[in-house]
């Protein structure tokens, strides 16, 4: 996981417990806090994770862009 995630994860895993723990009020603000939190961690993951998958595409479009010639030596290795 990223280290965001858990950091977030725990923070809002802590505010549950601490909600709960003083069984007032702070369960209705805790809980949304919490689950805003986890989403919003995890809306980061994912366009890192996006970001990381497009950066792979056009390394792989230029790679493709590129001709490789192989010499009469090459070809014999590769048959």
């Amino acid at each position: 996981m990223w280290g965001i995630t858990i950091a977030a994860g725990a923070f809002a895993l802590a505010l549950v417990v601490m909600s709960g723990a003083f069984m007032g009020g702070a369960v209705i603000v805790a809980v949304p806090l919490a689950i805003l939190i986890v989403l919003g961690a995890g809306l980061l993951d994912l366009r890192r994770r996006r970001n990381q998958a497009e950066g792979m595409e056009k390394y792989r479009q230029q790679a493709d862009s590129e001709k490789i010639d192989f010499t009469a030596r090459d070809r014999q290795t590769l048959s």
